[in-house]
């Protein structure tokens, strides 16, 4: 988007601060979990944030005096892609913590960032440049080095291909799939909107995705397991905290879209993964290995090897 060029740098602190408030947002859904269920604790995520959404919307309107994109059909399939990826992407990672750890979780579903270069050039015809390939590259490696399942001898056989079968890896690899077609649905949604606010494009883009989740989650759980939902309704007080962590945390990564390439920022977003071992040894008392430390390393290589080339 020609209109956004002068802004393009401000995706690098938007892309940190969205995976900063991810991470509080899974932080208050794997809390959720125990009580609400997988997908009651997905559903939180997406009917607290709408207020939210909607409020960011309207004051950028009312207040900035930003105009509303017209919606037209292309935004519209791209919205319900990204929207339903998102549910089922959000659901599996939490299956995924239920069956690791908080921080491994997220790292598993980490592996989006190739999934995501290749939906980027198949879908949206966006190459990837060698410095981003070598920066997804070092992640990957980082990613694998943080994800290994610990085997007891007895099991047999615990061949690094069997790693990846466990239900924590195949829920975590599925996570990250989802992930990245929601990620490369949002962008391509927001690019349909034409020239423009990445801000206001951003917002727009996520109350129609967040109330289409809302519905088709909500409503599926109500005509499935009404009692869930009721859970949800009573635990608002936490489930405020998430929905408010989870709005800002989206209206980051979609500005984030609008910006700049995908693979590029979700390569950017592992930053989360810092952030999900911190609270994962600071605040949830999760142990992390030697293996662990030299995959977080490889991380920051790839983090910066993202930024220094912009």
């Amino acid at each position: 988007m020609s209109a956004l060029a002068e802004l393009a740098w401000l995706w690098i602190p938007v892309t940190v601060f969205a995976a900063f408030a991810q991470t509080l947002r899974n932080a208050a859904q794997r809390h959720l979990t125990g009580d609400l269920g997988t997908l009651g604790a997905t559903l939180v995520r997406f009917l607290y944030g709408v207020p939210f959404a909607a409020l960011w919307l309207g004051a950028l309107y009312i207040f900035f005096a930003v105009p509303l994109p017209a919606p037209n059909a292309k935004f519209i399939l791209w919205v319900a892609v990204g929207a339903v990826g998102q549910v089922i992407a959000t659901a599996l990672l939490l299956r995924t913590m239920a069956e690791r750890n908080f921080a491994v979780g997220v790292a598993y579903s980490k592996t989006e960032i190739i999934q995501v270069a290749l939906f980027s050039i198949v879908l949206l015809g966006e190459p990837v440049s060698p410095g981003t390939g070598v920066a997804i590259l070092l992640g990957t490696l980082g990613v694998l080095l943080l994800s290994p399942v610990k085997r007891a001898a007895a099991e047999g056989a615990p061949g690094r291909l069997d790693r990846w079968l466990t239900p924590a890896a195949l829920f975590g690899l599925g996570s990250g799939a989802a992930f990245a077609v929601a990620a490369v649905g949002y962008r391509a949604a927001a690019l349909a909107l034409g020239e423009g606010s990445a801000f206001m494009a951003a917002a727009y883009a996520l109350v129609w995705a967040q109330i289409l989740q809302s519905i088709l989650l909500g409503g599926w759980l109500w005509a499935r397991k009404p009692a869930a939902v009721a859970a949800v309704i009573r635990a608002w007080r936490v489930s405020l905290l998430a929905g408010l962590a989870g709005a800002v945390a989206s209206l980051a990564w979609f500005t984030a879209f609008t910006l700049e390439p995908v693979a590029n920022v979700r390569t950017l977003g592992l930053v989360e993964i810092l952030f999900s071992y911190g609270v994962s040894l600071r605040f949830l008392r999760e142990r992390s290995s030697a293996r662990e430390a030299v995959g977080i390393l490889l991380l920051v290589l790839g983090v910066v090897l993202i930024v220094q080339r912009f």
